[in-house]
């Protein structure tokens, strides 16, 4: 029987993340620049061609926060080769967008997607804010050309959020918008107002916030739907028939409310009103029972409008996620049943997510909890999840208990 460790001690976090990264180590680093991004369960890389602007950017971050805690200068080189590598790679000199995906070989890259996302774009500034932390200078300038880009294509200032998606030379816009995408610009502009503290990044954070969790939330019985049209009107049958959509599935997220949960709570510690914390209670609670997989432990991938579960695969993400925002909670409010779900998350996850044998944590788990790949983080994972939430419980600690 695995012993379970101390999970809310600083000492069990910070293992626990150099155990990530000792994971990475050996095959990381791409000789092009950058990093490769398709690994198997032990490590090896199966795809060193295919980079992706999310994991491409997420990397940098991992590093970025690596390098902080820890002061290896490996890890410094990493962040600047990482940074390096979107701006001579990602970034489309003339139109400022930055390539979707590319295809790699030694020095030279074929974009294979031109496709501009918000997404993308968010996990951009939150590698360039993570670099100017880290001490790449220039990343300052480069956080504000993106918030300008973001600002003169993406920002819809009648709805107060971000539209999703633009062709290559940002001359079309798609008529999807998705939260998804406002979630994570979220995340990076709390990021970017850490580093430079530019104030109108954290307003700008807490407009997004509001709108989503409150305003869209109300058109969904309080709870934060997936999907929207152009007028942000709630969009039921988008992916109704692709349920497991890697990026915009149907169905409600549990890991996307604990993870606006944890967002709000962050926003509370710069900008303290009362509602963040009652909302991100409330997202929390809302999810958490209806999401737990009671037989095997756990959280579900989604839940339909009915409340039946509608997506039983177990995703590393969603434990990392939900498992951070418990502690937050927890530290919050003084309310000992959030610490309780946390233990209860890591301890499903310690037994189920987290890889023993080679690092890391498996990516998805049936609902018996059985493995279904042998890939452990392809395009898109990079443990950003699970390191980025046992540093955030670890920041939650210091800043409540300092």
């Amino acid at each position: 029987m695995l012993s379970e460790p101390n999970f809310s001690s600083k000492e069990f976090l910070n293992s626990h993340i150099k155990s990530i990264l000792a994971f990475y180590e050996p095959n990381v680093d791409a000789p092009s620049g950058g990093f490769h991004q398709n690994f198997m369960d032990d490590g090896s890389v199966y795809d060193k061609q295919t980079r992706h602007l999310v994991s491409s950017t997420r990397f940098v971050f991992n590093y970025a926060r690596a390098y902080l805690a820890y002061g290896d200068s490996e890890h410094k080189k990493r962040v600047e080769s990482g940074i390096q590598f979107l701006r001579d790679h990602h970034l489309q000199k003339d139109t400022k967008g930055y390539a979707w995906t590319l295809s790699v070989d030694e020095m030279e890259s074929t974009i294979t997607d031109a496709t501009n996302h918000c997404y993308g774009l968010a996990f951009v500034i939150l590698a360039y804010s993570w670099a100017l932390r880290a001490g790449v200078k220039e990343a300052e300038q480069y956080i504000h050309d993106t918030f300008s880009l973001m600002e003169r294509h993406f920002w819809d200032s009648e709805f107060g959020l971000y539209r999703d998606e633009f062709n290559a030379d940002f001359s079309q816009c798609s008529d999807y918008r998705g939260q998804n995408a406002n979630m994570h610009s979220c995340e990076a502009l709390i990021a970017a107002y850490e580093a430079t503290s530019h104030k109108p990044f954290l307003t700008r954070a807490l407009e997004l916030a509001k709108n989503i969790t409150i305003r869209q939330a109300n058109k969904a019985d309080g709870r934060i739907w997936e999907h929207y049209t152009k007028t942000w009107e709630v969009d039921w049958d988008y992916n109704k028939d692709d349920p497991k959509n890697l990026f915009r599935p149907w169905g409600f997220q549990p890991g996307h409310h604990t993870e606006w949960s944890k967002l709000l709570l962050q926003i509370h510690q710069y900008e303290p009103q009362d509602w963040l914390i009652e909302r991100a209670r409330s997202l929390f609670d809302s999810v958490i029972e209806l999401s737990w997989d009671d037989t095997n432990g756990g959280l579900y991938y989604g839940f339909a409008p009915d409340n039946s579960i509608c997506d039983d695969e177990k995703y590393f993400w969603v434990q990392a996620e939900s498992f951070a925002c418990a502690a937050r909670l927890a530290l919050a409010t003084g309310n000992e049943e959030y610490w309780q779900w946390y233990d209860r998350i890591w301890g499903y996850s310690w037994k189920h997510m987290v890889d023993h044998q080679f690092g890391a944590w498996f990516r998805i788990l049936s609902a018996n909890n059985d493995k279904l790949e042998e890939t452990k983080s392809p395009v898109g994972k990079t443990d950003y999840h699970t390191m980025g939430a046992c540093y955030d419980v670890m920041d939650a600690l210091s800043f409540y208990q300092s």
